[in-house]
């Protein structure tokens, strides 16, 4: 087993030891200050339930982060550790979007304001020279020019951060699904010996295996259940985008030219991002706000179908994993663009299937609450 791997285990541990450890004082905190997420028409729960648990993630992440960064460097000779500019920015960056999200969770923010804290935060990354600079043929299109790579990257970010976000609706869902993409990011940067990157993707994965355990197995009665929030949904979201954005960045000095940084990182939140995309495109054609909630997201979807939660959660997790297999297993035969059209056409054929089932049901696939 390598050093990076015994390291990355160490962050990993002691990470979920963190999470355990700080779930439950925010579970009592949570209790006394009344901060709950009520039930209402759109949402699936019907109890209420204290929405902070995103609260430990970064904190958890930074502890076993920072100590595992140490133990690796008083251990292994020559080893330095180094904080460069973009580190900074993405210091920065996230502390803003972790600050709106608890701001959101105990006072409210309208969604522009959320908005326009999310393009400050994603704005952050080009400006300090890291973003997406090749497409590695997506489109036919390789190297990007400076200032549309820079826009592509804000884009990304601030849309990795909605789609992890909007996609937080039931018990498991966001947490499992960026525990996948987390798993895949993890043996990208150890294929390229990027130890450093180990190490943080370890620590946020770590304190995800305390949440899910609050948050699928939590007795609601005894007070045990708890939600993300905004300030886990969006935190996820930004770091999760700016590993991508890392990935995908061609920089001969980091790492060799990847011709599958962009399928793969599509391919890791492949669920998340297609549901985003579909969402805005159905509530354009019924003519619905975009920044208006709805009940419309595929996991909406999948209970009108006659799903459990469960039962929806394990089949969104199904999906993901297979668009994976597939994808993964296609590289070699097709070129990128082919294999993204093909994974959107079998999306569009799973959804017009959910859409007949819903309908022979009686209900609307369309619901605006």
């Amino acid at each position: 087993m390598s050093t990076y791997t015994l390291i990355s285990l160490f962050a990993f541990t002691m990470s979920a030891i963190c999470g355990f450890f700080m779930i439950p004082q925010i579970l009592s905190f949570c209790k006394k200050k009344h901060l709950y997420d009520t039930p209402n028409a759109r949402k699936v729960h019907k109890n209420a339930i204290p929405r902070l648990g995103g609260v430990s993630f970064l904190p958890s992440m930074l502890i076993a982060s920072i100590v595992a960064l140490l133990v690796w460097s008083y251990t292994s000779k020559g080893n330095k550790i180094a904080i460069s500019p973009w580190s900074v920015f993405f210091g920065l960056g996230i502390t803003v979007i972790y600050l709106t999200g608890l701001i959101d969770d105990i006072f409210g923010v309208r969604a522009r304001v959320k908005l326009l804290m999310q393009i400050i935060a994603a704005c952050l990354l080009p400006i300090s020279y890291l973003y997406i600079n090749n497409l590695y043929g997506f489109l036919g299109i390789y190297e990007l020019p400076m200032w549309g790579g820079m826009l592509l990257t804000i884009g990304v970010l601030v849309f990795v951060m909605n789609a992890i976000n909007l996609i937080d609706g039931i018990d498991g869902l966001s947490a499992s699904l960026v525990l996948i993409a987390l798993c895949g990011l993890f043996f990208l940067f150890l294929r390229e010996n990027l130890g450093i990157y180990c190490i943080l993707i370890a620590g946020l994965m770590g304190v995800l295996i305390p949440f899910l355990y609050y948050n699928l197995f939590g007795r609601v009665e005894r007070g045990q259940k708890i939600f993300m929030g905004d300030s886990g949904s969006l935190t996820l979201g930004y770091i999760l985008g700016v590993l991508m954005v890392k990935f995908c960045m061609y920089n001969p000095h980091v790492m060799p030219y990847q011709k599958d940084s962009i399928i793969l990182s599509v391919t890791l939140l492949i669920v998340p991002v297609f549901d985003v995309f579909r969402v805005i495109i159905v509530r354009l054609l019924h003519h619905k706000p975009l920044f208006r909630p709805d009940k419309n997201h595929i996991h909406h979807k999948l209970i009108r179908a006659g799903l459990a939660q469960r039962q929806t959660l394990l089949s969104i997790l199904s999906l993901t994993l297979l668009y994976i297999v597939i994808n993964i297993a296609l590289f070699n035969h097709l070129l990128v663009t082919w294999i993204i059209s093909i994974d959107i056409i079998c999306y569009i054929l799973f959804n017009y299937m959910l859409d007949m089932r819903i309908k022979q049901k009686g209900l609307s696939p369309f619901q605006s609450e």
